[in-house]
């Protein structure tokens, strides 16, 4: 009988060990913080790419802000994201990379908005959509975008295009350590910017 419920009590510190870093992990949230925004009447002509630039100053980034473009801070920089054509440059500005091309959509006004998304490793979003579309820049960590079509990984220093609208998709923290990346969003100024969505 002993042995019987030295057993028991040995499966369940066992299940309860197999458990509890699960469960830990699924009340963590990604936490979504929008940086900058900046609403438009029409998008550039032609393929779109976000172009990612660095610059020494905030007055620097603003004076060197086009149209299309959207000055913030994170990570202790000042960043300046223009909408537009690939192979461009802005004066005074140290380019970090381009993402695109970005899925163009059609709507009466537009959204520019960048954010950052930050956790742990195994923090997640709910899944969600938005009307529009939107790329990653990782700065540090590694995330993860599941979709309908599979699971995009992004890494610390990769620019990555994202889906169309209206995509359902839920995103994470993947990699060993803490994730900081910035999100660009260029999305229908008219509609919810995030709804709830449903994976199949």
């Amino acid at each position: 009988m002993k042995r019987f419920l030295v057993r028991i009590i040995v499966a369940v510190v066992a299940l309860g060990a197999f458990l509890l870093p699960s469960l830990a992990l699924a009340q963590q949230t990604l936490v979504i913080k929008p940086l900058a925004e900046k609403k438009v009447a029409t998008l550039p002509a032609g393929e779109l790419f976000w172009r990612i630039e660095n610059f020494a100053s905030l007055d620097q980034a603003k004076s060197a802000a086009g149209e299309w473009a959207v000055v913030t801070e994170s990570a202790g920089k000042v960043w300046l994201f223009t909408l537009g054509p690939p192979g461009g440059a802005s004066p005074g500005g140290a380019k970090v990379a381009e993402v695109g091309p970005i899925a163009r959509i059609a709507a009466p006004e537009y959204l520019l908005r960048i954010n950052e998304a930050s956790g742990p490793p195994g923090a997640v979003t709910p899944v969600h959509s938005h009307p529009g579309s939107e790329a990653f820049f990782v700065l540090t960590g590694e995330q993860s975008i599941r979709g309908a079509h599979g699971t995009m990984v992004v890494k610390a220093g990769q620019p990555e295009a994202g889906h169309g609208p209206a995509m359902p998709m839920q995103v994470s923290s993947s990699g060993p350590v803490n994730l900081h990346s910035l999100v660009m969003f260029v999305v229908d100024a008219g509609k919810p910017f995030s709804s709830p969505a449903t994976l199949p």
